[in-house]
């Protein structure tokens, strides 16, 4: 039997559940055409602004997070979040809708809500003190009681289920525990108003700023430099840091607080292992880092398909692309950004994962797929092309695959331009159909003597067919084949 409060009521609703927000909708648009006091339901239009914005900060922070150009030497977790993970958080935003549900009953029973001033900046000073002195140690001893064997295994496991702290892991969780979280953030939000300090403004604040700072915590990469801590050390017990929240997950009797290690200090639950490895996640910040052993030499196709990138929409990233009527509206950014690229032209670093314990990274040559059939461009892109091929071997990379078009015959040969230019090369230049063909020969036995080809013959035949000659291993081929360059070869 299920647990009480381990489930959302509305998971099997798919993307229908966002039908939840058409009720404050309507209000506000109701209100908006026929009634004369436009501001009688203005808190409709607050609700639905608030979790708009509570939705962006956390795709900023999870575009952030997978742009691994720019993070990949600050990764505390040296993996990438698979499609499992992206699969089992694909609903974090539910938290959203039970608080915008919660709020707009608040609304609803003191309808003084609406008549709030827009700024006190003693509403924010209130806030601020209640959530020191009541919301984290709130949080802490409830944290830490989650971590009992019947809650933590029938609520608080599912948070702890994401292997890869993620921006979006922050909302990953059981109904129980965001309704914990709602007291925790409406506690200083309830005081002031009670206070009267409340304010919309201090309101606004302070949601999206525990979003934030939530989000901040479960990002894989760290963004706090440890030279603050070093000339402030006394902060070191007032902000935490994502690699100080990722030990929680590793090391789950450890760093139980919201935002503020204090409350670990004070009861004795403060990893000491935090500010050792945070000055070593921030000081090689600065360092190339690891070499991969595999190179994914990528280009994009054309504007739509490159919006299907993971600092994009990650959930839209991680399905297999098609054409979405939501993507228009951002194609005129992409447009801009692909000028920026041709503008700048140099080879982009686009992701970067663990992959069975092994470093891949994929590097994107700035040209999109209808450049590769234009004449005048076919030297620019072998340029780059080179370029990226030299610079794997510089860091030392194993092996480089030339994508799609950049192997293309009529471009460079399938590589053989590079390779014959440079004997050199200690990296190996591969491709999609040499690959295949070693995967094939791979499953040949090592005391084969005889091998009949049957079909078509292609590229992958006939790389088969001359390593296998060239191991003195006899070839056959079928008189259906029409590749007479095959029979010139066998």
């Amino acid at each position: 039997m299920v647990a009480p409060l381990s489930a959302w009521p509305w998971e099997h609703l798919g993307i229908f559940k966002y039908i939840l927000y058409g009720p404050l909708a309507a209000k506000a648009w109701y209100s908006w055409m026929y009634e004369d006091n436009i501001l009688k339901d203005l808190w409709c239009i607050h609700i639905l602004l608030i979790c708009t914005l509570r939705g962006l900060i956390h795709q900023l922070w999870s575009s952030y997070n997978n742009m691994f150009f720019l993070t990949r030497n600050r990764w505390i977790k040296q993996q990438g979040v698979d499609f499992k993970q992206i699969d089992d958080e694909w609903d974090w935003d539910n938290f959203i809708i039970l608080q915008a549900m919660l709020a707009s009953m608040a609304s609803l029973i003191f309808p003084s809500l609406n008549t709030l001033p827009l700024w006190n900046l003693k509403g924010f000073i209130a806030s601020l003190l209640l959530h020191v002195t009541i919301s984290e140690p709130l949080y802490y001893w409830a944290h830490r009681f989650f971590h009992k064997p019947y809650l933590f295994n029938h609520y608080h496991s599912l948070h702890h289920s994401s292997p890869v702290p993620h921006p979006f892991t922050a909302g990953h969780a059981t109904p129980l525990e965001h309704l914990v979280l709602c007291t925790v953030i409406g506690i200083p939000i309830t005081g002031s108003i009670l206070m009267g300090y409340g304010s919309t403004a201090m309101i606004y604040g302070h949601v999206l700023v525990f979003d934030f700072f939530r989000c901040l915590g479960h990002s894989n990469a760290e963004v706090v430099p440890h030279e603050v801590f070093n000339k402030l050390p006394l902060l070191r017990y007032f902000i935490y840091t994502p690699t100080y929240h990722s030990l929680h997950h590793t090391e789950m009797e450890t760093n139980f607080c919201l935002f503020m290690p204090l409350f670990d200090a004070l009861g004795s639950t403060l990893n000491t292992k935090s500010l050792e490895l945070h000055k070593k996640i921030t000081s090689n910040s600065g360092k190339n880092g690891r070499v991969p052993d595999f190179v994914f030499l990528a280009h994009v196709v054309d504007i739509m398909s490159a919006m299907h990138t993971p600092f994009a929409l990650r959930s839209f990233a991680s399905t297999p692309f098609c054409m979405r009527m939501f993507l228009l509206p951002f194609w005129p950014l992409t447009f801009i950004i692909m000028l920026v690229m041709w503008g700048w032209s140099k080879t982009f670093l686009f992701s970067f994962y663990n992959l069975r314990g092994r470093l891949h990274q994929t590097w994107v040559v700035p040209r999109f797929g209808f450049q590769y059939f234009l004449p005048f461009a076919t030297k620019g892109i072998n340029k780059h092309i080179e370029e990226a091929i030299l610079r794997a071997d510089r860091l030392g990379v194993k092996v480089i695959s030339l994508a799609a078009l950049n192997k293309n015959e009529a471009l460079n040969g399938g590589g053989t331009l590079f390779v014959n230019k440079h004997p050199e090369l200690k990296v190996r230049v591969v491709h999609g159909n040499t690959l295949t063909a070693a995967v094939i020969l791979n499953e040949f036995s090592k005391d084969v003597k005889e091998v009949f080809l049957t079909g078509a013959t292609s590229k992958l035949g006939r790389a088969t067919a001359l390593y296998l000659c060239r191991k003195r291993v006899r070839v056959l081929v079928s008189l259906l084949t029409r590749n007479f360059a095959l029979y010139r070869i066998v």
